[in-house]
């Protein structure tokens, strides 16, 4: 075989070449547990590959200058619905029983790109509301480079009790489709559990507790038995568990089933917080959906006091806060805007979680709770998900909002 042939054969195997090196030069580096001024980042490849101040700089290297800017990690959202759209738009039914699944699926990849271009290179997708495994698909799409978006954990259908979840309201036993899959016992939470790590699932979701009818308070659902058995099977295949829990039952019943993740959580308790921190469960508390909730449906303008439905969830938040429960950045994005959210940030911070807390809770912390070692943090040698704003957001949190560049794998997503 010619030498050219077998050379060109392969550079074809190695696939196509990075970009050239980058050099940025920010303000200061946040680089997921602290700041520091002057500090460079070098980038090569689809890696970090140098950190700190006065890098020595290779030929062929492009510098980007960012005066006034704080580079941070690239951000990751810990609970969103890339499917759904806010709920002052279209009601969460009409989405689930009467938007098609192409319309669906367009509107997420347009999501997928805000969000991206937002700073948000990861996202934790709990769940389609009805689209099925459409999450695993997109997720496929973004990989392959088909459209863009952040690194995607997607849980797909998620898990209810029959019964429990909705759609509602129609003749009664009439097949209406579901927002999840829904099991009874635990033979078919198990089979649930298989069925969704077949499809694709990374994360497994469950709902301990839900509101049984129209106007009811949360209850539990699933029994401690199947969330036993739903949690075990997850975990057997390697994939981390996500719980809906609003109630204090429902949470603990999560936190004796081994769940990773607590959602929500909003009425918890001391004890129940307590019970997270000892077993290492950590709380997503979804902080700003509690505040669109108010805004859409009591009509509350954003100022202060907020409505005791608002005021409770911060409570619990401080409750969780004050026990040492690792804490989640996670604002349940979809019911609000997708691009926005910020929003959980801006909502932790006026809870009384200081801004460089919360900064964690979005980069090291996440990637810490979620076991994704290569990335939350600037270091040598982690993936080049990278996000510079304007400002100093440990200072101001809306800071974040100011987005100026987004690296995503050491390709630069947007510049301005």
């Amino acid at each position: 075989m010619p030498r050219m042939f077998l050379l060109l054969f392969a550079l074809l195997l190695a696939g196509p070449a990075f970009a050239e090196p980058l050099l940025l030069k920010p303000s200061r580096v946040f680089d997921g547990t602290a700041m520091h001024e002057g500090w460079q980042v070098m980038v090569d490849g689809d890696r970090i590959s140098a950190v700190g101040p006065n890098l020595i700089v290779a030929e062929g290297t492009r510098t980007v200058d960012l005066p006034g800017t704080t580079l941070l990690p690239g951000l990751i959202e810990g609970h969103s619905h890339l499917f759904l759209h806010p709920y002052n738009e279209t009601l969460w039914d009409d989405q689930v029983l009467h938007e098609p699944l192409a319309l669906r699926t367009a509107r997420a990849v347009a999501q997928a790109r805000r969000t991206l271009d937002a700073g948000f290179t990861t996202e934790r997708d709990l769940g389609t509301e009805g689209a099925g495994f459409a999450d695993a698909g997109l997720k496929q799409a973004i990989e392959k480079a088909i459209v863009p978006g952040p690194r995607l954990l997607v849980s797909t259908k998620a898990i209810v009790a029959r019964g429990a979840y909705g759609p509602k309201g129609f003749e009664p036993g009439l097949a209406i489709p579901q927002g999840a899959q829904e099991v009874a016992g635990v033979d078919e939470t198990v089979r649930a559990v298989r069925d969704q790590v077949a499809g694709g699932a990374d994360v497994i979701k469950f709902y301990a507790d839900y509101h049984w009818g129209k106007g009811e308070p949360s209850r539990p659902t699933l029994s401690q038995a199947e969330l036993d058995a739903g949690v075990a099977a997850a975990h057997d295949a390697g994939r981390p568990v996500a719980v809906h829990a609003t109630t204090a039952e429902g949470m603990m019943r999560a936190v004796r089933a081994g769940a990773d993740t607590i959602e929500h959580g909003y009425g918890g308790t001391a004890a129940v917080f307590e019970a997270m921190a000892k077993r290492h469960v950590a709380l997503c508390p979804t902080l700003a959906a509690s505040e669109a909730y108010a805004r859409y449906f009591q009509r509350w303008d954003g100022r202060e006091p907020a409505p005791a439905s608002v005021e409770e969830n911060r409570a619990s938040f401080r409750l969780a806060m004050k026990a040492g429960v690792p804490i989640c950045m996670g604002g349940d994005v979809g019911v609000y805007s997708h691009g926005e959210n910020w929003l959980e940030m801006d909502s932790m911070v006026r809870a009384g979680m200081p801004a460089e807390h919360v900064l964690r809770a979005a980069t090291s912390g996440n990637a810490q709770i979620f076991s994704l070692p290569d990335r939350g943090q600037i270091k040598a040698g982690l993936l080049a998900d990278l996000v510079a704003v304007d400002g100093d957001p440990t200072r101001d949190i809306q800071a974040i909002r100011k987005v100026r560049l987004v690296v995503k794998g050491g390709a630069v997503v947007i510049q301005r």
